[in-house]
Order: structure tokens, then sequence, then C-alpha cells
């Protein structure tokens, strides 16, 4: 009986610990390749079915997942595949073939004011993806965007560090208003031109919408199309802990080929000659001088840049959290600029109950900016001026180690080139900047399908700038000038969404809304000359022995707008898109406060056809079409109306306050609005190994706003009117295609657009001229805008050889034997025929090798640098050493450039204006993902070691330092295509580590 009883106790213990080993968490490792080539597949979401329990896999496909029993299911996710659910059964060990989702048009973009499948777009909107986005280090995210969307123009205004970046999709709408895009943060429509508040990290993606049917809903900012970016949010499972580091070491592309010292003294030994003068120089100085000293060595150096950004996202089924924070650092490559930029970014998102969820985010920055006084100048009056004048004679440095002053050096030199020194160790131009992005909502579900939305937010920008000359500046007793600009937006608003489907074939989605910004400008600035000492520099302005006029600014303005879409689908065949939105703006006259934004969009699914379903060739095939109306603000808050200025005036020995009517005469004013009509097709082939996106589109802005100049003698100087009409039309088209899919993988993206510019009308058919070109030896507008011609052509005087003399001839195209303004041609056109990218990526188990090519065909260049440095004999600039070996002789009469004399005479003239096409390796990057896996880490997701280099590779006939410039660019400048001694564009190195825990 006893050992009965012993035999049952075993047996119930045997039974427990078995029911016990069954409830036990076990250990699943295994592998995660693709269907047929059994691939392995890196960045798969692994998760237990029914908990916030997760992991991905790593480079090698690889993962490992604690599971709470054997009897789990676990869950193999990935974007473009086939989701699986497996039960384990006990396992410990499984691998997993995931299938090639031919259906991955599901995925879902982001649109305005909500999203849509990819394969229900109507519009014309390209995407650009995190990897794509962070794939080298940049200043600005809006460098990640050039050449990766067909249609996107990237103008990087001049290669100093932070400096502006200039964005045109789809070409140049306006003259008077800005043509940047509108930037959408989160939802958020911002007030500022460029999104500098974000690091490249924090992105998730970027979408551009181009056509009007896309960027209606935007209303009276959508005309020069609208950026939205999404950043980092967080996703329920296991926490996640991702880092990337970068340290790049950057340097000058390419240095100016310049005369060296000898050849520097027989040159002006020549020009004294010929303008019949003693030499400047003996035969004995001409031959002790050497090689002499080399100026751009002075200015330029090897300079660091480093990155670092750490993020933590992670939650549960009710909140979801993304906190990011991140360093970037660069030294300019010219001494003593740099650019900083620290930001720390939260995104959180709670679901408080089925009905209501609540999303916050914010994004705070902080960026500081040391800039040099580099760009313009004349005969040596700016930093690179002055670097690139200085005589190779000549040292930086007295005996005695002061400054050298160059200006006195010789009796034939210019007498404001100045000692580069000075720029560098004795002028500061500092900015200080501080941004908030902050939005929330409050989402509120009644009913299935129904969402009622309200949010809000603001931004806020606060910019300090400082500028200042010390007394050891050349000929200076100290200056210094204070200026901080303040601008806040307030946000609010509020939709209601409704998505249904009847029958199982139609598909409703609508959105209505109500929305309200305001836009707050201040300004405040204030300047001294005449310091005791430097030690206060910008920060005690009231010591100064001459005060400046302190001055100060403001401006508000308020737009409120009504919005409305309807996308309505059959069968997934055939989609419609309509939406219609209604602006009043604060800035415009009465009467004309409203502006109104219709648009529509069909596409035809010609693949879910029948007749097409079943081939083999065509996977995925839809055409659409889109007409639509968009519009610009264009003016500034009180351009409407009749404006007071203040003045002073003195009546017996007083000093009186005044107050008087501007210069500008108010008019009654309508809104510029930009019409596009746009045709595309997307198509599929091979099971979607390939993909094609054509698009055609024609742009017309009409109610062109610009500045009139008004008759002599009308109590205004001028008026601001609706005075013409602007048309673009082009072509874009974009193929992906993966080249080879076995074990070694080939990918292949590239776009090129073609977009053709045309002024239609202007007021009273009268040029509109712009731009300059500043310098003493010419002065001349540089751009022109006439009706019949591209924006911003180039505009002066054709050349006809030489003269007996060696000077320059130019052609007298009217025959009046004179030559002047009359005598004037186009000599250029900045706009491009054609802009391209392409890019590549190999991976073979954990190597990757990526090529970004980028590039620009048709358009010319202004080259201003060259006007001194390459004509303006009588001063004793140095020049290139072109110069030296071809300029005019009597044996070399067909010589570049002309003799070397200082009464030569020019004219704004076609020898300026260069081709400033390009082709740039914009990036190449080799990265090995370590294998973990088998190494045994189980505590580290993934770790990637890169190297890349940027812009190391340029093929381009432009002669100066970069083709990629734009020295007097910017948002509403008709002055395009100029290099007036810009800050060069640099090549880098970069080594970086990306890891994930």
């Amino acid at each position: 009986m006893q050992s009965k009883l012993q035999c049952l106790v075993l047996m119930g213990l045997l039974a427990l610990v078995s029911v016990a080993v069954q409830s036990q968490s076990i250990t699943l490792t295994g592998k995660v390749v693709t269907g047929d080539s059994r691939v392995a597949l890196p960045g798969v979401n692994v998760s237990v079915e029914g908990t916030t329990t997760g992991t991905s896999t790593d480079a090698n496909g690889a993962y490992r997942l604690n599971l709470p029993s054997g009897n789990s299911t676990v869950v193999f996710s990935y974007i473009g595949y086939v989701t699986q659910r497996v039960e384990v059964g006990g396992r410990t060990q499984l691998e997993v073939s995931l299938e090639e989702d031919n259906k991955s048009l599901n995925e879902v973009v982001v649109v305005g004011y909500g999203t849509v499948r990819k394969s229900d777009l109507t519009g014309s909107l390209a995407s650009v993806k995190a990897k794509d986005i962070n794939a080298f280090p940049a200043t600005n995210v809006l460098q990640a965007l050039s050449g990766r969307a067909p249609g996107v123009q990237v103008i990087q205004n001049t290669g100093a560090p932070g400096a502006a970046v200039s964005v045109r999709i789809r070409g140049t709408n306006s003259v008077q208003g800005s043509n940047e895009p509108l930037y959408v943060i989160d939802g958020f429509p911002t007030s500022g031109s460029n999104p500098t508040i974000l690091n490249n990290s924090d992105i998730e993606s970027i979408e551009i919408l181009k056509d009007a049917s896309a960027t209606a809903i935007y209303g009276s900012r959508g005309a020069n199309g609208v950026v939205l970016i999404t950043t980092r949010q967080g996703k329920a499972g296991q926490m996640r802990v991702d880092y990337e580091g970068s340290y790049s070491v950057q340097s000058l592309r390419k240095k100016l080929d310049l005369m060296n010292a000898r050849e520097y003294a027989t040159f002006y030994n020549e020009q004294a000659a010929n303008d019949r003068l003693a030499p400047y120089f003996t035969q004995a100085q001409i031959d002790s001088f050497g090689e002499g000293f080399d100026w751009q060595n002075l200015i330029f150096r090897k300079a660091p840049m480093q990155t670092h950004n750490l993020t933590v996202s992670g939650g549960n089924e009710k909140t979801r959290f993304s906190v990011g924070g991140s360093i970037f650092n660069q030294d300019g490559i010219l001494i003593n600029s740099d650019y900083k930029r620290y930001s720390l970014r939260a995104n959180v998102t709670s679901d408080i109950s089925k009905k209501f969820n609540l999303t916050y985010g914010a994004t705070l920055t902080k960026i500081q900016t040391s800039r040099q006084n580099n760009g313009g100048g004349n005969r040596g009056g700016s930093l690179i001026s002055a670097a690139i004048s200085a005589p190779p004679t000549l040292t930086p440095y007295n005996d005695d180690g002061t400054y050298r002053v160059l200006a006195t050096a010789y009796p034939f030199i210019s007498n404001v080139l100045i000692n580069p020194l000075n720029y560098i160790y004795q002028q500061t131009d500092r900015i200080d900047a501080n941004r908030v992005l902050a939005n929330a909502a409050l989402t509120f579900k009644p009913v299935d399908g129904l969402s009622i939305k309200l949010s809000g937010g603001i931004e806020n920008s606060d910019d300090r700038s400082d500028f200042y000359t010390s007394t050891q500046f050349i000929n200076s007793q100290g200056s210094a000038s204070v200026s901080s600009t303040r601008g806040t937006s307030l946000l609010s608003e509020n939709t209601i969404s409704y998505l249904k489907t009847l029958a199982q074939k139609h598909s409703i989605s609508a959105v209505v809304g109500l929305t309200y910004q305001d836009f707050l400008n201040t300004s405040l600035g204030g300047s001294g000359n005449g310091f005791l000492s430097n030690v206060t520099e910008t920060y005690n302005l009231g010591s100064a022995n001459t005060p400046g006029i302190p001055s100060s600014g403001y401006s508000f303005a308020t737009l409120l707008s009504y919005l409305g879409r309807v996308n309505y689908s059959y069968d997934n065949k055939y989609l419609l898109t309509a939406s219609f939105r209604a602006d009043g703006s604060s800035r415009y006259s009465e009467g004309n406060k409203w502006g109104y934004f219709p648009s529509g969009a069909l596409a035809w699914r010609v693949s879910e056809e029948d007749f097409l379903k079943s081939s083999a060739f065509i996977s995925d095939l839809k055409v659409r079409a889109s007409w639509g109306r968009t519009g610009s603000q264009a003016i500034n808050p009180y351009a409407t109306l009749n404006n007071l200025l203040a003045g002073k005036t003195v009546f017996d020995d007083a000093l009186y306050n005044t107050f008087a009517p501007g210069t500008v005469l108010p008019g009654n004013l309508k809104w510029e609005t930009t019409e596009q009509t746009d045709f595309g097709i997307d198509a599929g082939f091979f099971n979607n190994r390939y993909r094609l996106t054509l698009d055609y589109y024609i742009k017309n802005t009409f109610d062109l706003l610009n500045t009139v100049q008004l008759p002599v003698g009308f109590g205004f100087t001028s008026t601001i009117q609706n005075v013409g009409e602007i048309q673009n039309k082009g072509l874009e088209v974009a193929l992906d295609a993966r080249v080879i899919d076995k074990a070694f993988k080939w990918d292949l993206s590239g776009n090129i657009a073609f977009n053709r510019n045309k002024v239609i009308k202007l007021y009273g058919g009268k040029d509109i001229l712009g731009g300059n070109v500043g310098v003493t030896l010419i002065s001349d507008a540089a751009n022109l805008l006439r009706e019949g011609q591209p924006m911003s052509v180039f505009f002066g005087y054709l050349e006809n050889g030489y003269n007996e003399q060696g000077r320059v001839v130019y052609q007298d195209l009217n025959g009046d034997k004179v030559i002047n303004q009359l005598d004037k041609a186009i000599i250029g056109n900045p706009n491009p025929d054609f802009i391209y990218g392409l890019n590549s990526t190999m991976s073979f188990k954990g190597l990757e090798l990526t090529m970004f090519w980028q590039g620009s065909q048709g358009n010319d260049l202004l080259n201003v640098s060259s006007i001194n440095n390459t004509l303006d004999y009588g001063f004793g600039l140095n020049m290139p050493r072109e110069v030296f070996t071809n300029h005019w002789t009597p044996d070399r009469p067909n010589a570049k450039y002309p003799v070397i004399s200082r009464s030569n005479t020019y004219n704004y003239s076609n020898r300026l204006v260069e081709d400033g096409s390009f082709l740039r390796l914009r990036n190449i990057q080799l990265a090995y993902n370590l294998p973990l896996q088998q190494w045994g880490v189980s505590w580290m997701r993934n770790a990637q070691i890169y190297a890349s280099g940027q812009n190391l590779l340029t093929f381009t006939r432009y002669s100066w330092w970069d083709p990629e410039t734009n020295s007097q660019g910017g948002a509403n400048s008709i002055g395009q295509g100029i290099d007036h001694y810009s800050y060069p564009t640099s090549k880098a190195v970069t080594f970086g580590l990306r890891v994930g825990f």
C-alpha cells in the first residue's frame, strides 16, 4: 500500500514538472530568408502574438527571442513581404521563409491631412525613405532630396556650414513671392523656408507632393509643392536603443591654379610695358621669388565634422514613444567658420481608450553658426576675394609678426586689398538660434470609420546675430552690431475624417476641416562704432564712441481656411479624388481676401482588369490624370495698406519726430494662382521587379505679383500689381529595378526630369531686371525676365574678338555703330535642360556597397568672380595661370584673354557665362554588417560599420571652384546662377557606426 502511494506521488510530481516545463519560457533562435532565393532578410520584425515581446533580425537574417511558453505563436512581418504566423510547438529553432508581397503597393504613404495606400494614389508624389535621407552627414535635411526625387531641384547657395538651400519643385513660379515649397513636419505647416531644426536621423520618411491634386489641399501655400516630413515614431514591442555616430574629414575639392611669384612679377612687368610704364620688378627680383606664398593654403584647411544620434523607442499596445537626441558639429574648410546643432525630439502616442487617442510631438533645437566674410567683394575686399588676389610675392606677416598691409605693398596694387588674416582673426559674425516646434492632437472615434481630430501647435524661433570688427582690423576703430529676430506661429487644425467600404467594392474616404494659423514676427537691432577695448565685443554697445540708431520691426498676419477632400474607389480599379480649400488671408485687400483652390484627379488601375491580371510581363499598371489650382500669398503682411514711415526733421534748432506716407503706393491685389494639369503612369513589370513612373505636367501661374515703377512726380515711386503669367511644363521619369536577386543583390534606382520655364506675360510687356554684377570694373543687372523667355536668363553683350590693340570688341547688334544697352542680347540660361540622379546598392552577405550620382545638365553659370581675377589688370591682383599663358599678344591674336593693360574697358558679356553642367559622385559607401549571431552576441540587435566619401568625383567644365553654387539665390530671388566668390563646396571622407540594442 505504501509503495503504491509513493508511486502515485511520484507520478503526480512528474506530471507537475511536465506542466511546469511546458509553461516555462524558452529561447527561440533561427533565421528569416526570402522565398526562392533563400537570401537572409535583415530587419524583419519578430514578435510574440498577443504580447509586447519582440525583436528583429540582424544583418544575417538571424534572430533570438525569449518566448513565454513553448506554445506561443510568433509573427514574422516585413514591408514588401507576406506576414507569417507560426506556432512554435515547443521548438527552440525555427527558420522562416517569407514570400514577396506582390501587393506591396498597399504600403501607406503620407498625404495632406491623412494617409493613403500607394496603390490608391491619384496624384503625383515622390517618397524618400529614412535610409536614403540618412545616407551621409548633411547640415540640412533637404540636401538628401537632391537627385532622389524626380522634378525636385536642390540648389546649395554656397558651401558654407549651415548655408541656405533652395528647393524648386517643377520650376520657378513667382517673382515677388517665395518659390520654396511648403514644409509640413508631422502635420504642422511651418512658417520657415527650410526645416533646419531636424537632424537626418530624426526622419522616418519625406513625401514630396508635386501636382495640384496632391497640393491643392494646402491652398494658398501649395503652388510651389509641398514637402511632408514624418519623424520617427514609437512602435509597440521591446524597447529599442539606436545609436549612430560618424566622423568626417573635409577638404577643399580643388584649388584654383593661380600664378606663382615668378609668373606674377613677369605678368605685371608686361602690363607696365604695355602701358608704357617702368617695370615693377627687376629680373633679379623675379629670379629670387621662386614659387612664392600660397594664400589658398592660408585660409583653407582640413576640417572635421562629427555627428552623434541616439534614439530610444518602444512602448506597448496603448502607449508608444520615440525620444531622440542628436549633435551635429561641422567645422568649415575656411578657418573660423563652423556650424553646431543640438536637438532633442520626442513623439508620444497614447490610446487612452478605444475611442480616444492622444499624440504629442516636440522638437527643440539650438543652432550656433560662425560665418566668414566671404561672399561677394571687389579687388580683394572680402576674405575669398583677398585670398585669390593677394600677390604670391608677399607673405601674410611682417618680420615683426604683425599683419602685412597689402594695399600699400606695391604702388600699382588695389587700395582695398585686405590681408585675409584680418577677416579670419579680427572679425566675427555669429548667429545663435533657438527653435521650438511642438504640437498635440486628440482624436475621437465615436463610431467605426469616423474620426474627429482636434490639434494645435506652436512654432517659435529666436535668432541673435552678432557682428564685430576689432580695433586690430586694418583701419578700424572697432565696430559692433547686434540684431535679434523672433518669429512665432500658432496653429489650430480641426478635421473630421470618414472611411467606409460598401458592398466590398465601393470605398469612400473623406475629410473636412477648419484651420487657423497666425504669424508674428518682431525684430530689434543696435550698433556702435569706436571702442577702447575689444574685450566686450558686441556685449556692451553703450561703450561705443558713436552709438548707432536703434531699429525695431513688427508684423502680424493670419490665415483662416476651410478644406475638404473625397476619395472614391470602385473595385480597386477606378479611383477618384476631389478636394477644395478656401483660404482667407489678412494680407490682401478688402474683396480679395479669400482665395478658392479646387482640384480633381482620376486614376485607372488597368492591371486589375481581367484582361491584364494574368500577365506575366505587366504586374501593375495605373494611369492617372489630375487638374487643380493652388496659390501663393507672395506679399508682405501690410503691402495693401498705406504705410506711414517714421523720420526726423529740424525746425529752427530743434529736432522733431515725423510720420509721412511711404514711397510704395498700396494696390488692390489678388492672389497669385497656379493652375496645373498632370498626366501620369505607374507601372510594374515582371512581378514588380522593375517599376516605372512617368509624369507630364503643364503649370501656369497667373496674376503674378511684382513691383511696378511709377512715373516721376507721381508722389509714390512704385507699387505692387498683378502683372503677368509664367509657365512651367515638363516630363519626369523614375525607374527602380532589382537587377540581381540572388545571394548577391543589386538594386538600381534612377530618375531624370525635364522642365521648360517661360515667361508668358509681364506688365505692359516690360522687362524685369534682377541679380547684380557688382564690381568696379563692370556693374550691371545680371538676370532678365522677358516675355517668351525662360526665367532669369542672362542679359548682356556679345563679344566679337579683339581689335588691333588686343582689346575686346563687342557686337553692334542694331548696326548704329554705337555699343549701348540696345545691343544687349540673351547670353545664357541658368535653368538646366534636365536634372538627374542614380543610386546603386550592391550587397553580398554582410557587405553593402552604395553609390549615389547626381547631376545637372544644360545650365549656365555667371562667373562674377572671374571679372576681377581674369580681366582687372591694373591693380596687382593675382590671377589664374591660364591668364598668364593665354592672353593676347601680336603673336597670339586669338588668345582667350585680352591684352594685359590697365586701360582696358569691359561690358557684361558672354565671356563671363560658363557651362555649369556637372555630374557628381554625391556619396559612395562601403558598409559591413557584423555577424552578431555567429559571434553569440545577443545583447545587440544589429551593428554596422561603414566608410564613405562625399563629393569625391565631380565632372564639369566650370573653371572656378565648384559648379554647385548660387550666390544671390533665395526664396524669391530673380538673381540665379551667379557665382561671386562663393564659399567652395568641400569633399569629405567619413567613418561611421550604426548599432541597435
